[in-house]
């Protein structure tokens, strides 16, 4: 058969996957053996399955108390994962936590922005220590820490760029990723920083359409990496898709409608999307411009499935973790979501491979109601953005009043 026939596509895609899982299943093993680990049962399920489990969210409570350590040895966490909202959130309530940053910071008369990144910074950095175990037991698939760009940038392509570059300079942690938001703006960013060799977490991805022009930034980035001679082993990346919030959005277009038809097809919409897009990420594994850039020792982009808390109590608090489990993916959670996974999720195998028609006939199904899916798109990204700089804003006067 020829190089490109879909049977030997398929094929090459299959083997591929294998592959991954068993480096997967082989770095557990390891970490089973290690003295008083007792890893949760449905959580390591998860894991076998060829998931990598990270928490989304960080706190200094968390690094001071052990409770991120002892995720790490119980909960199978392989990642963490920030944001503005995470951080607002850490940092207003945590109280004594950082009430000893915050006096240096205005004994040193530091500016509000500068007083955030030391805390903020200082914060991903341990956890990066936290999960150098891990990065150097999976060969640096795993044991990755997130920390975004300012998001009022989010709209700017050269200050991401610096900012990127900042951060990246200030945790000074191999195993530190940079998130970028996938804005029109963030894709030329997204492909400079690649090309310095910095690892990105690319975030606020709603659309297929999108997460193609996201992959298509990050290989331009990493050709210009290999051009510039550097180490394409060494720069990691993830592509953060948003899943919940499609659903909420869609569901809320839905019931304006009101038809029988329209209603029936609540809740369809998150997971679907997320399978189109590991349809379009199949499609990049194969294509002759990755495999170039494997072959010179690059590493796949991986599928992040975000916004996995379910905001509607009528839906399974687990769906969104066990009905989008791959091998090769990662899905970072809330506290709150790992633990429902942990008591009562329903693992059942891989349950994205081969779902691509049923996920189109979906949104074939959306458009045919009357949903207008780019302008949910459009919007959904543009309240993303509003969101995580609502709450840059209101950690940065939280902030202030603590400096006086």
């Amino acid at each position: 058969r020829s190089s490109d026939s879909p049977l030997r596509t398929s094929w090459q895609l299959q083997r591929s996957h294998f592959k991954l899982l068993n480096n997967h299943l082989d770095y557990y093993q390891q970490l089973e053996t290690t003295e008083g680990f007792e890893m949760s049962d449905r959580l390591k399920e998860l894991s076998d399955v060829g998931v990598s489990i990270w928490l989304d969210d960080l706190s200094r409570e968390r690094l001071v108390s052990g409770n991120l350590e002892q995720m790490l040895e119980t909960d199978s966490v392989v990642g963490v994962t920030t944001n503005p909202s995470i951080f607002d959130k850490a940092i207003s309530s945590g109280g004594a936590d950082y009430a000893a940053q915050i006096a240096d910071a205005k004994a040193r008369g530091l500016a509000v922005d500068e007083a955030i990144r030391t805390m903020t910074t200082y914060d991903v950095r341990w956890a990066c220590d936290l999960l150098k175990r891990v990065y150097e037991k999976s060969q640096g698939y795993d044991g990755r820490v997130s920390i975004e760009v300012d998001p009022r940038m989010a709209r700017e392509t050269i200050p991401t760029i610096a900012e990127a570059k900042a951060l990246h300079w200030t945790v000074d942690r191999e195993n530190v990723l940079i998130k970028i938001p996938a804005t029109v703006e963030g894709l030329p960013a997204i492909t400079a920083v690649i090309g310095e060799g910095i690892s990105v977490n690319v975030t606020l991805i709603f659309s297929v359409e999108r997460y193609k022009a996201v992959m298509d930034a990050w290989l331009t980035g990493l050709e210009a990496a290999q051009a510039a001679g550097k180490d394409l082993s060494k720069i990691h990346s993830v592509a953060s898709f948003f899943v919940s919030r499609v659903d909420s959005a869609i569901d809320a277009e839905l019931s304006k409608i009101g038809t029988d038809q329209a209603e029936a097809l609540k809740g369809e919409a998150g997971i679907a999307n997320a399978r189109l897009a590991w349809v379009a990420y199949e499609e990049m594994v194969a294509s002759d411009r990755w495999k170039a850039l494997k072959k010179a020792g690059a590493r796949e982009q991986r599928p992040l499935w975000a916004s996995t808390g379910v905001k509607d109590p009528k839906y399974s608090d687990d769906r969104y973790v066990v009905e989008l489990a791959a091998p090769g993916c990662v899905n970072t959670m809330p506290e709150a979501t790992l633990e429902a996974v942990k008591d009562h999720g329903n693992i059942h195998g891989d349950t994205v491979s081969g779902t691509g028609p049923d996920a189109q006939r979906v949104f074939d199904d959306l458009a045919a109601v009357g949903v207008d899916l780019d302008a949910v798109f459009v919007g959904l990204e543009t309240e993303g953005v509003e969101k995580f700089v609502e709450a840059w804003d209101d950690l940065i006067e939280n902030v202030k009043k603590a400096l006086g």
